[in-house]
């Protein structure tokens, strides 16, 4: 009798009334509450919520970013499929048009009575050490410098567990269409791409503005014979490059140098590369960027942008992102990107969109930290170990259902007479690109 009883005024019920409120239709997963309580569909993955602490997160901080702090912290948990989960919510958002309806007085009290009677009323929870703070104006050189040092200096020991040897930090060209291709092999066909598209060849002279760990530095310094000026902001960035370029001996063909991108001096670049740096510049900074990488490029030199983009409507990576991940991030839709660089004097020639590339690149990042996860944890965590999975798990589901794109999109800085000195055709960029 008592089973019964618990089965139908259980916590998990009483949560599942006020989140089919909140959504405007029935719940796309099963819930389960810290009684043991359930309810929901009984298919696929189960929605836990651990501890009452979860519903005060959620009433102090609604949305997603409530929902973040309660993952990351253990108070909400998955089991099963975190990314089928996810998927879920997605498609009942968009295929029911599930969305917060408008909360009458009445509405609002009967969803303050539930929380009392769960006993979720109370004081704010601390939030998790693994949430940016930054301060200052937005986009000056000291809060770009904290958001990029939040991010990229987690350790270099944690990005050499995450990523390939290539530790390249970026969407990756997988040229093999074999599912089980290797992701090093992504990594290092990317890079040979950007240095066909760049032209690069012994000599030139190549600037790499947010050269992450040195993946195309020392790529094209290696490879192609260029002479590369490296630039970041992350101090353990540019050490690691530091390191690798004394161990391969590069020293007479790379610089690398720790500053902002506002603060490069000289010019006269044959080829100018930023790999997925773009978004961390901001909206209102854009114009000023667009135009440095025309100053920075020679007549009849090339520039090659690889950013993410979003849709007008949701510019940024998202409250969870921009708190946990890449805070001040700016995202925007590829044709206002296209509209900037042409701003600025520069002509873009070609344009390829890797948005399928990204989803197999994420994935194996996220295979990685699952076949790892003791080691990451051991290394930062368990909340920061379990804020990248969900980054990552996350993070594919958007570039597969469009929400998020990437694409290199390559410009020429023309000479005074027009000559763009681009190939009539870019075919051969792709021979045998899977063997470069």
């Amino acid at each position: 009798m008592s089973t019964v009883r618990t089965a139908r005024t259980g916590a998990a019920h009483r949560l599942a009334a006020l989140v089919e409120d909140a959504l405007g239709g029935p719940l796309p997963v099963r819930l389960r509450a810290w009684d043991g309580s359930e309810t929901g569909p009984a298919d696929g993955p189960v929605v836990v919520v651990r501890s009452r602490r979860a519903l005060r997160r959620l009433l102090w901080q609604p949305g997603e970013l409530g929902l973040a702090q309660a993952y990351v912290t253990g108070e909400l948990d998955v089991d099963g499929d975190l990314a089928d989960g996810l998927r879920r919510m997605w498609a009942a958002t968009r295929e029911r048009r599930l969305h917060p309806p408008r909360l009458s007085l009445a509405d609002r009290a009967r969803a303050a009575g539930t929380a009392v009677r769960l006993g979720a009323v109370g004081p704010r929870p601390a939030t998790p050490d693994s949430q940016a703070r930054l301060r200052g104006g937005l986009h000056t050189r000291s809060r770009d410098r904290a958001a990029i040092s939040h991010h990229y200096d987690l350790s270099n020991d944690f990005y050499r567990l995450l990523l390939d040897e290539t530790m390249a930090y970026s969407c990756g060209v997988w040229a093999d269409e074999h599912t089980d291709a290797n992701a090093a092999d992504a990594q290092r066909a990317k890079l040979e791409l950007i240095c066909r598209k760049l032209d690069l060849t012994a000599g030139s002279r190549l600037l790499d503005i947010g050269c992450g760990w040195g993946s195309l530095t020392l790529y094209a310094a290696e490879r192609h014979k260029a002479r590369v000026t490296a630039v970041t902001l992350a101090g353990e960035q540019a050490a690691h490059v530091r390191e690798q370029v004394r161990e391969r001996g590069l020293e007479d063909r790379v610089e690398v140098v720790r500053q902002d991108y506002r603060d490069i001096t000289g010019g006269g670049y044959d080829a100018v590369s930023t790999i997925e740096m773009g978004e961390h510049v901001g909206d209102s900074e854009y114009p000023a960027f667009t135009a440095s990488l025309h100053r920075m490029v020679r007549p009849g030199g090339r520039v090659l942008v690889q950013q993410m983009s979003r849709g007008p409507g949701a510019p940024g990576g998202g409250a969870f992102i921009e708190a946990y991940i890449a805070p001040d991030m700016h995202m925007r839709p590829l044709g206002e990107t296209v509209q900037l660089l042409e701003d600025a004097g520069l002509e873009v020639r070609h344009i390829e969109s890797l948005r399928e590339h990204y989803v197999r690149t994420v994935a194996a990042w996220e295979r990685t930290l699952e076949e790892r996860w003791d080691e990451f944890v051991a290394l930062v965590g368990k909340e920061t170990a379990r804020v990248w999975r969900l980054y990552l798990v996350g993070g594919a589901l958007a570039f597969e259902q469009r929400r998020m794109g990437v694409d290199q999109i390559l410009s020429v800085r023309p000479t005074a007479e027009g000559v763009s000195g681009m190939p009539a055709t870019p075919g051969e960029w792709y021979e045998r690109l899977d063997r470069p």
